[in-house]
């Protein structure tokens, strides 16, 4: 929250987020969510790179699968979450949002 803060100081148009999900207790996860929620309505685009896939597609409009160094998909969450080849590759047969 503190990295998040001090990026919006030089009033960033975009700001880019590394891992924010990374070891954060459920609570912190929740307020993290809300100030991208709040980041992006006020016209902040936000770029999220995570491993946490629930977490980043709870809060994201549309989201990029990379593997093997090319984007393997790309859409919304729930296209996503449905794209067979991102299953087969990433989330396996049983992930669910």
């Amino acid at each position: 929250r503190v990295e998040i803060a001090r990026a919006l100081a030089t009033r960033p148009r975009f700001i880019l987020l590394d891992e924010p999900f990374a070891g954060v207790d459920p609570i912190a996860v929740i307020e993290i969510q809300r100030i991208i929620s709040f980041l992006k309505a006020r016209g902040i685009g936000v770029l999220i790179t995570d491993h946490n896939v629930r977490e980043t597609l709870g809060i994201c409009d549309r989201a990029y699968i990379i593997s093997d160094g090319r984007v393997l998909a790309e859409g919304t969450p729930h296209e996503i979450v449905d794209n067979p080849d991102v299953r087969k590759v990433y989330l396996g047969e049983h992930f669910r949002m």
